[in-house]
């Protein structure tokens, strides 16, 4: 079985959140897919949390580092698709990019953003919850 799993699923991981446990849970089994914007994504998320000083910058390099050693396939995205997507459902275009990957791969997605759980059901894509 194959799901494509959202930025926040591995910083969740990465950084022991709560819900650590359920993804691990979710995911057991599941070959997990992500779209090729994931390291950019994840190292975006980890200055932010630097720069509100959440994290050290160090604990953010670690962090990445750890989020590196995760088994994932990276998939390319149909950028114009996905524009169509972030339009149509007025959402970021980052978050349109998994979702279509979701549709065009036919793929359940795990999402810690409840707005992306909202489309991703108006455009009948399971999310694993």
């Amino acid at each position: 079985m194959k799901a494509l799993a959202d930025t926040n699923i591995f910083l969740a991981v990465a950084l022991s959140e709560p819900e650590k446990e359920r993804i691990i849970e979710l995911t057991a089994g599941y070959e997990i897919l992500s779209p090729e914007i994931l390291p950019y994504e994840i190292g975006n998320a980890l200055t932010a949390m630097v720069k509100r000083k959440r994290l050290s910058p160090e604990e953010a390099e670690e962090t990445f580092q750890y989020t590196q050693q995760v088994p994932v396939r990276l998939v390319r995205p149909d950028i114009a698709e996905s524009l169509k997507l972030a339009n149509r459902f007025n959402i970021y275009a980052y978050d349109a990019y998994f979702l279509q990957c979701a549709r065009k791969f036919g793929l359940p997605i795990i999402t810690l953003d409840k707005t992306m759980r909202t489309v991703a059901s108006e455009m009948s894509i399971t999310a694993l919850e």
